[in-house]
């Protein structure tokens, strides 16, 4: 059976307070902290509220209930914007009105915005550890901090902050950076203490703040325009990178290399030039020829061998790649080598 939780919305420490009220146990507050333990019936793990100047705050929660659970917030005179990172687990989003839910994975970010009419529901499935990291802003005191910047940002973030009273209502989805997963560790690891923590939080808090802004705008670009690396990307970029030291026998195309993958080719180029600063041809290339330099050394076989080896056809154009690279020919290097090994 699923539990349900009306909650305050207008600063993060409601969050924490009413949910302890509802639940029927403490919570602490020390300095902008706010915090508290699931009781062991419903489940293991905690919730934090950090509250900072000009409406800026953060919600991070890291549990696992023993019960569905379902997160209605109440209806309040102002609505905050909720950026949200799922570091572990999933959970749902749907907002009243339409009840479409939406499901949030690891690695996934949520920018949403409520309204009067149309204010967030956020459902938790029992026995699924969760692990989210939210920045809250009240963007009607978080306007203050802002005011002099806005006329010169870009149309979508002067959209996305002008509306200081939460008459729209806004949601985007996307996964992720790994800069923004550094930071997220950086804060929930930080083990200073008093004055010392609440500066650091709040300074990494607008770090995370500021690169996942710059992901949004780059979201709004075409596929192949966008700058900011996606975790999903790195992860098919290393897949990629995987698939050539396995297969380095064999001839490689990189449009059917990006396919393998599940990006386009100029994503996959991109990627490389971006991780590793080569193309994708000149990523294979280097790797069959240090792979071919590894052989000679290590091994007995002979040129002729180790050229098709490493998945090159031709051997005078095996040399020419080799002596670019090494400023020696193959014959040059396994003298070299050989001689040694029998000296």
């Amino acid at each position: 059976m699923k539990k349900k939780l009306q909650i305050r919305d207008l600063k993060v420490s409601d969050v924490v307070i009413d949910m302890a009220k509802t639940l029927g146990v403490d919570y602490d507050e020390e300095h902008c902290e706010t915090c508290l333990e699931l009781p062991e019936h419903l489940g293991s793990g905690y919730v934090k509220a950090y509250e900072f100047d000009f409406g800026f705050g953060i919600i991070e929660t890291d549990y696992t209930l023993k019960k569905d659970f379902h997160f209605d917030l109440k209806k309040g005179a102002l609505y905050p914007l909720k950026i949200l990172f799922n570091r572990g687990g999933s959970f749902y989003h749907c907002f009243e009105e339409d009840g479409k839910e939406t499901e949030i994975k690891t690695s996934e970010s949520l920018i949403v915005a409520g309204t009067a009419s149309n204010n967030h529901v956020f459902k938790f499935k029992a026995g699924v550890p969760t692990c989210i990291f939210s920045l809250e802003i009240n963007r009607k005191l978080f306007e203050e901090k802002i005011e002099s910047f806005l006329p010169n940002m870009d149309e979508e973030l002067i959209t996305l902050f002008r509306d200081v009273n939460g008459i729209n209502n806004f949601f985007h989805k996307s996964r992720f950076n790994d800069t923004i997963s550094k930071f997220l560790e950086e804060f929930t690891e930080c083990d200073l203490d008093g004055f010392m923590k609440q500066v650091y939080q709040e300074g990494k808090s607008y770090e995370i703040f500021t690169h996942i802004l710059k992901q949004y705008l780059d979201d709004q670009k075409n596929l192949d325009k966008r700058v900011i690396m996606r975790k999903s990307t790195v992860e098919s970029i290393e897949k990629a990178r995987a698939i050539i030291k396995d297969q380095i026998a064999i001839p490689i195309n990189v449009s059917s290399l990006a396919k393998k993958v599940g990006v386009n080719q100029n994503t996959l180029q991109n990627g490389f030039r971006n991780l590793y600063d080569v193309s994708v041809n000149e990523y294979i290339r280097n790797h069959r020829i240090d792979t071919a330099k590894q052989l000679l050394t290590d091994t007995d076989l002979n040129i002729t061998e180790v050229t098709y080896k490493v998945g090159i056809n031709s051997r005078s154009y095996f040399s020419k790649l080799f002596k670019n690279k090494f400023g020696v020919s193959p014959n040059e290097y396994l003298k070299k080598v050989r001689s040694k090994s029998t000296g």
